[in-house]
């Protein structure tokens, strides 16, 4: 009873200051709510605030601005001082020549195809393996983790040499250059020894992919251990009392839990591969299998020489940029949630 008494007689309280309050005159309201030193605390914490912020999207956004504008420029507005950003002869021409010239399309459409497949089975198969370190335990397990978190600080460089010769003399155990002549055909010989050429190809890509080694699958396996960690042991247990197996309870019940962490891993390997050169570099040697890094040229119909050519050179090669980045921002503005969600869960944050 003295509690809802107290509480009674403080709603009371409260009621009867609101309204006092409302019943004094419109002026000294104002001056009681705004000309007060909390009232101007605040009024500064948000200017501050406001102008940090504005400061740092401006550092920030600028170059994004710059790089924007200056591809919408024609040769003449290089060479004219009171050009800034706004072009005073507006073109699609760099765009245009990059598109025909440089082989856009056919770039976009072998990068989609390649970043695509690679994403989806390093997503695979990085879940399979995170899983497995993070639920079963085995002799080597934290051996085996080592190595992992090792290959994630190997430089490529230090490797590359070795891939090339694997790929280039490709040979499993000798079984190609025993079977080759019923089983594989358009086989290279050299001294005798018979071997699959697999450069200039996806197959090194997808390989890699498939078997947990391509470029930061160490990164990957470990963030889906982070995130399988996390996952309650009582949900595998309950499965299996029901009589799921393994398998049937890593696809039914792990799986659809580890969404947003599998699709933020999906965003990282199509990203990487989408902008990598080390690889497609390495394994692509001829100049007519055009990758995103091949159209970053000056097209012929743009190579002139004026005052500022050096500066329009530049411009075009930043449109290039710009045009290799362009399917990656889509595709973060539809993912954006999920890549902070999947981040977060990963434990990789604190």
């Amino acid at each position: 009873m003295n509690a809802d008494a107290s509480v009674k007689t403080k709603r009371k309280a409260k009621n009867t200051v609101k309204v006092d309050f409302d019943r004094t005159p419109f002026w000294q309201r104002m001056k009681a709510k705004y000309l007060t030193l909390y009232f101007l605390k605040r009024v500064v914490w948000a200017l501050f605030r406001y102008v940090l912020l504005i400061g740092i999207s401006y550092v920030i956004l600028f170059p994004f601005f710059a790089k924007i504008a200056s591809s919408f420029m024609s040769p003449e507005d290089f060479v004219d001082a009171t050009v800034k950003l706004i072009p005073k002869y507006p073109t699609f021409d760099q765009y245009k020549y990059i598109v025909l010239e440089n082989h856009y399309l056919k770039a976009l459409l072998n990068t989609t195809l390649l970043s695509l497949s690679c994403a989806v089975l390093q997503t695979f198969i990085c879940a399979i393996i995170g899983y497995g370190f993070a639920k079963f335990k085995f002799k080597g397990n934290t051996l085996l983790f080592a190595l992992v978190i090792f290959s994630m600080v190997v430089p490529h460089q230090t490797l590359q040499l070795a891939m090339f010769m694997k790929f280039r003399y490709f040979d499993v155990l000798g079984i190609i250059n025993l079977l080759g002549g019923g089983v594989f055909k358009g086989l290279d010989i050299t001294g005798g020894v018979k071997y699959l050429n697999l450069t200039n190809q996806f197959t090194p890509l997808i390989l890699l992919s498939l078997t947990g080694f391509a470029f930061k699958n160490g990164l990957y396996i470990f963030m889906m251990r982070q995130f399988y960690k996390g996952v309650p042991d009582e949900l595998e247990e309950s499965a299996y009392v029901d009589g799921s197996g393994v398998m049937r309870t890593f696809f039914q019940i792990i799986i659809p839990l580890s969404v947003p962490m599998m699709i933020t891993i999906f965003l990282f390997a199509f990203s990487w591969q989408w902008t990598d050169s080390f690889y497609t570099g390495l394994f692509f040697t001829k100049t007519d299998i055009y990758m995103m890094k091949s159209i970053v040229a000056i097209p012929k119909s743009l190579d002139i020489t004026f005052a500022a050519s050096n500066l329009y050179n530049a411009a075009i090669r930043n449109t290039c940029g710009l045009m290799i980045i362009l399917p990656l921002v889509i595709l973060f503005l539809f993912c954006q949630r999920y890549l902070i969600q999947g981040i977060e869960r990963s434990g990789i944050t604190g």
